[in-house]
């Protein structure tokens, strides 16, 4: 992908991530308002639209404090007669889904369209989360692609569905579809100028209370009834006929293991590729029943069209069979393979697989386990390797339990720090540790990161503030959600519109916390007795560590043109303490296996002179003179 592609107002064919392809789309149908908050698998949908709006004079852009503030965004703007997008990973639709439920009944005005993204395997995410359930319970037609071009094209699609029926249109990917790329054709990118319009003019109104919702709720019920009609025919439901009896049911990404699998195993079924998975086309699959005496079932995550097939198949044609995850065919966890397909396809129909998958399988994992481990780590440079160095020598005298939270920091959990007692979704840190607190002697720590202090942690420092618990929470303030790619959060002085920087510290301290200590994340030592203090306070207290995250600090002097100048070990010096090996973990440190001293990488090496100031013995010194 060029940026060049993407703003083409050309047709044209371009090799692009479907994440790429999914924005393209959106800017094409002349989206207006699009909000996002971060998160893999679907981040990259927000950067481009971030990079798109820079130069796209009608787009209003923004990047949330959350997924439902996203939604809710986009929602209003739809209301008020201009399209609206936003998309997020599933367990960002947990945080939205008061608002998507709602949106259910009330129904929408201009296009409106989620993209909702699973992650099998949870690649990034605490959980392998299913939202194939959230379309269904909220009454809103779902689509979902297998590859970038069909989900580009089901985006453009689903704001003309949306506008059509005036209803939230929901499109659920996974992450093997957000992230492959692909031949995409593009359609021709020409928008209209932004317009306000009058409320008056628009004349509805979206609510949803007692006799209103029971109103609601049923006509959402008949817009569906009228959109599986129009499903039967959709061209994004595939059928391939084949020979034989044997037909395979499947969606998304799972399709086109299908297609290779079948492939290797040298066999032609029928299939049935789903894109309109709610309303299911009903007609259509008890059609395809009819020609098969076995119906196998490929998805990934939980038999949702499984159930839903053996429901349909009960009144088409009873006496076929059908195999899936209920007849233990299949897996329900972890991220689909060819092999994995071609072993349960297999499994079905009693064919043996030309390829020994387990032979090569078992291999991989002995080899893997002469390998030394590779933890995730902070990078060189990180403000929080340091701030946690401080934590560290604090804690070491007196119990503790650690309620750790969403964010590069949640790598507390893994070597060489091990100190996290709990790690469950974004905000939980601080409910978990009010509730600890009422129950343990121990002192109760809670982090946060910047942007996860925004998204959801403000109503558990209201209640611990509120009802006077006693808990100590550090807030690791490095001006950037840095996980999911540095983008900017309301405590950031940047966004995709001008924005305001929002002070942590004045937020804090205006909700009643009456024990705040600032510390530069890079004076490690200087921190030790500050943090101590704020852990013996008795109530609420926080430790707000402010340093930039490397990455974006980087970056931002490569922009300025300012040199990033690495450390150096001065052998002379240096007494194999091994102190900046041993207790500060920087993956641009190493031991040289000749000299047995320890040795800077410096093309690794951000320069930010932290293992300076630790080393016992000052060997550690910068190379820039």
């Amino acid at each position: 992908m060029t940026f060049k592609d993407l703003i083409d107002p050309n047709p044209k064919k371009a090799f692009l991530l479907a994440n790429e392809a999914i924005a393209r789309a959106a800017i094409e149908k002349d989206v207006k308002v699009a909000a996002f908050y971060p998160g893999s698998p679907t981040s990259e949908i927000l950067d481009t639209m971030y990079i798109l709006a820079r130069y796209l004079d009608d787009l209003k852009m923004e990047v949330a404090s959350n997924e439902m503030v996203a939604l809710e965004t986009v929602a209003g703007a739809s209301m008020a007669g201009v399209r609206g997008f936003t998309s997020m990973k599933s367990v960002g639709l947990n945080v939205a889904a008061d608002s998507f439920f709602s949106l259910g009944y009330t129904g929408v005005n201009a296009g409106l369209v989620l993209l909702i993204a699973d992650d099998p395997h949870a690649h990034s995410s605490q959980s392998e989360q299913d939202a194939r359930i959230f379309g269904e319970a909220a009454h809103v037609p779902m689509l979902e692609p297998s590859s970038a071009q069909e989900a580009y094209d089901m985006v453009k699609w689903a704001f003309d569905l949306s506008e059509k029926y005036k209803m939230l249109v929901l499109i659920r990917t996974t992450t093997r579809v957000n992230h492959q790329s692909g031949i995409v054709q593009l359609g021709e990118l020409k928008r209209k100028p932004f317009k306000r319009n009058d409320w008056k003019e628009i004349q509805s109104k979206y609510y949803t209370l007692s006799a209103t919702a029971r109103r609601l709720k049923g006509e959402a019920l008949e817009k569906l009834k009228k959109v599986e009609e129009e499903f039967e025919t959709n061209p994004f439901n595939k059928l391939t006929l084949g020979e034989g009896d044997i037909g395979i049911i499947t969606s998304g990404v799972s399709y086109l293991h299908v297609l290779e699998a079948v492939d290797i195993l040298n066999i032609n079924p029928h299939i049935l590729k789903l894109g309109t998975t709610h309303p299911l086309p009903k007609q259509m699959i008890g059609d395809f029943l009819k020609k098969v005496n076995k119906v196998i079932i490929v998805e990934e995550l939980m038999p949702y069209l499984e159930l839903r097939v053996t429901a349909i198949a009960k009144d088409a044609t009873p006496s076929v069979e059908i195999y899936g995850k209920y007849t233990n065919n299949f897996d329900y966890v972890g991220e689909y393979t060819v092999q994995s397909v071609v072993k349960g396809i297999s499994s079905v129909l009693g064919l043996g697989s030309p390829v020994d998958y387990d032979f090569y399988l078992n291999r991989a994992e002995k080899l893997k386990s002469i390998l030394p481990k590779r933890m995730p780590t902070f990078c060189p440079g990180c403000p929080h390797r340091s701030t946690l160095w401080a934590v560290q020598q604090a804690i070491k005298e007196q119990d503790y339990v650690v309620n750790n939270d969403i964010g590069c920091y949640s790598m507390l959990l893994l070597e060489p720090y091990e100190i996290t007692d709990s790690l469950l979704c974004m905000g939980a840190s601080l409910g978990i540790s009010s509730g600890m607190q009422h129950a343990l002697n121990d002192k109760v720590i809670s982090f946060v990161g910047d942007s996860t202090f925004f998204h959801a942690s403000l109503p558990g420092f209201v209640n611990a503030v509120h009802n006077k618990h006693n808990i100590t929470v550090f807030i690791l303030d490095n001006a950037v959600t840095a996980m999911t790619g540095q983008q900017p959060n309301p405590g950031s002085d940047f966004g995709a519109l001008p924005v305001v920087e929002i002070d942590i510290e004045a937020i804090v301290r205006a909700i009643g916390v009456e024990h705040v200590t600032m510390i530069n994340a890079f004076d490690p030592k200087n921190n030790v007795d500050k943090i101590k203090e704020a852990l013996e306070f008795e109530g609420v207290s926080v430790v707000i560590s402010k340093g930039p995250c490397a990455l974006y600090n980087d970056r931002l002097k490569r922009k300025r043109g300012v040199p990033i100048i690495p450390n150096m070990v001065d052998k002379e010096e240096c007494k194999t303490i091994y102190a900046c090996i041993r207790d500060f973990y920087c993956p641009a440190i190493e031991m040289d296996m000749e000299s047995r001293q320890a040795v800077i990488l410096k093309d690794l090496c951000d320069g930010c002179m932290v293992c300076a100031k630790l080393c016992p013995v000052s060997s550690i010194k910068t190379t820039g003179g």
